[in-house]
C-alpha cells in the first residue's frame, strides 16, 4: 500500500482528510513508456458535514464507486481521467425526467430505445443551437457518441453536485475530456512555478454581506478566448482593467493578445501563470487596449508598441487563503485574477456549483479566471466568477461556485496587479 499512498493523498482520498472516507481501493497497475500510468478504483463513503454554513449536504451519506487515471512523468503527477458515480442516486436531466443510472458508456446496443432516442434528439438540438458541421457521415456518428458519453458524464456530475448547479448541454458538448482539456485549460497552473510576488496586507475591515464590481463600473464585458489556452491572459487583463478603473476612473478593454505574443515566460495558447502575465506588464511598459491590439487567438509575432500603452503597473500581490479575507479584499481593492479546478465546466450551464472535493481536488487547478463579485442566493453563498468563454456559455459567460469551502481551489492563487 506505501506504494501507491501518494496518490490517494493527491487525489484528497485518505482517511481522516474531514471530506471522504476510504472503504475499498484495487491495486493501482503501472505501464511503462514515457511515464506510468496509475489506474485506482476506490469505494468512498462521505460523511455528513459538521459545519453547515460550508456545505450543503443531506442526512444521509453517499457511497460513490470511483475510478481514477494519473500519469506520474519527470517527477509530476497528472490527472488523466476521473468518474464517479453515486451507488444511491439516480440522474435526472432539466425535465426532471429519469435515465437508468450509470449506464455502460458508449455500448450502443446496451442502450434502451427511449434513451437512444432521447439522445439522437439531443444532438440534433445541440447541433442545431450550436451550428455544428461535420465533415463526413463518419465525424459526425463519432461526435454524437461523444455527446452521448458526455450527456452520461453530465448527469453524474449533476447527480454528485452540492449546490444549485445545473449540468446538461453546452457548446462543449462534442467534444471528449482530453480535446476539451488540450484546447480550454491550462495545465501549468497546477505547477505553480511562476514568478514569486509579495503577501498583500490584510485588511482590517470586514468584508460587506455581498458585493459585484460588474454594478460598480469595474468590469468589462466578457471575451472569449477561442481555441486557445489563453485563460491566463484574460484572467490577468480583467484585474488590471478593474485596478486600473478603480485608480483612474476609465474601464479600457485591455489587450490579452500582447500578452500571448509577447510574454515570452508563458507559453501563450498552451497555458501560462498570472504572476508570470504580471512581471511581463511591468516589463513591457504597460498594455495597450483591445482596439489597437485586438485579439486573433493564436500566437502572432509580437507587435507591441510603447507608443499605444494606455494602461501601467506598479507591482502585483498574492492574496492570502481565507476566503472571508479575500472577500473583503476584493470590496474594497477591486476584482481578483484567480485559478480554479474546471471540474464540471464543460457541462455547467447555470445556478451554483459545489462539486465534492475528491472530484474537484484544489490541486489539479487548470483554468484562470476573474473573482468579481460574491453574494447569497436562497442561502447559498457564492463567488461570482467571470469566464472567458463568451456570453453563450453559462450564467452569460459567468460561473457561480460556492464560497466557502475552498470550492475547486477557488483560494489557492489569488492575487492582483498594483496600481499606484
Amino acid at each position: 500500500m506505501a506504494s501507491w499512498l501518494p496518490l490517494l493523498w493527491l487525489l484528497g482520498l485518505l482517511p481522516g482528510n474531514g471530506y471522504t472516507r476510504l472503504t475499498r481501493a484495487t491495486r493501482p497497475s503501472t505501464q511503462a513508456g514515457g511515464g506510468s500510468l496509475y489506474s485506482l478504483k476506490v469505494t468512498l463513503e462521505e460523511p455528513r458535514c459538521n459545519d453547515p454554513t460550508a456545505c450543503q449536504l443531506s442526512a444521509s451519506k453517499k457511497t460513490l464507486l470511483c475510478s481514477f487515471e494519473v500519469l506520474y512523468e519527470l517527477g509530476r503527477h497528472s490527472l488523466l481521467r476521473q468518474d464517479c458515480g453515486a451507488v444511491d442516486t439516480k440522474m435526472k436531466d432539466d425535465k426532471n425526467e429519469t435515465f437508468s443510472s450509470f449506464l455502460p458508456l458508449l455500448n450502443r446496443d446496451s442502450l434502451s430505445q427511449e434513451f437512444s432516442v432521447k439522445m439522437v434528439s439531443l444532438f440534433k438540438y445541440f447541433v442545431t443551437t450550436y451550428n455544428r458541421t461535420y465533415k463526413t457521415e463518419e465525424e459526425a456518428q463519432w461526435r454524437m457518441s461523444v455527446f452521448i458519453n458526455n450527456m452520461v458524464r453530465a448527469q453524474k456530475i449533476q447527480a454528485l453536485d452540492r449546490g444549485t448547479a445545473q449540468y446538461g448541454v453546452t457548446k462543449f458538448s462534442d467534444l471528449t475530456e482530453e480535446e476539451f482539456r488540450t484546447i480550454y485549460l491550462n495545465p501549468l497552473l497546477k505547477e505553480g512555478l511562476g514568478k514569486k510576488m509579495r503577501l498583500a496586507k490584510s485588511l482590517d475591515d470586514p468584508a460587506p454581506p455581498e458585493w459585484d464590481w460588474r454594478n460598480k463600473g469595474a468590469v468589462t464585458k466578457v471575451k472569449n478566448q477561442g481555441m486557445c489556452g489563453s485563460c491566463w491572459a484574460f484572467s490577468v487583463t480583467g484585474n488590471v482593467e478593474g485596478q486600473w478603473f478603480l485608480k483612474r476612473g476609465d474601464l479600457l478593454s485591455l489587450s490579452e493578445q500582447e500578452l500571448v505574443d509577447c510574454d515570452k515566460v508563458d507559453k501563450a495558447c498552451m497555458g501560462g501563470l498570472p504572476s508570470n502575465a504580471y512581471s511581463a506588464i511591468k516589463t513591457l511598459g504597460g498594455l495597450e487596449t483591445e482596439d489597437d491590439y485586438s485579439y486573433s487567438g493564436h500566437l502572432q509575432t509580437c507587435n507591441f508598441s510603447a507608443d499605444k500603452v494606455k494602461v501601467y503597473i506598479n507591482d502585483s500581490v498574492e492574496l492570502g487563503r481565507n476566503e472571508q479575507n479575500m472577500a473583503a479584499w476584493l470590496a474594497k481593492k477591486g476584482p481578483i485574477s484567480i485559478a480554479i479546478n474546471a471540474f464540471g465546466m464543460q457541462f455547467y450551464r447555470r445556478g451554483i456549483s459545489h462539486p465534492l472535493r475528491l472530484l474537484c481536488s484544489p490541486w489539479f487547478i487548470d483554468h484562470a479566471v476573474l473573482l468579481v463579485g460574491y453574494g447569497n442566493r436562497s442561502d447559498v453563498p457564492f463567488w461570482a466568477i467571470k469566464n472567458s468563454w463568451g456570453t453563450d456559455w453559462g450564467e452569460e459567460g459567468y460561473y457561480y461556485l460556492h464560497r466557502g469551502s475552498g470550492a475547486c481551489g477557488v483560494n489557492i492563487m489569488a492575487s492582483s496587479a498594483v496600481v499606484n
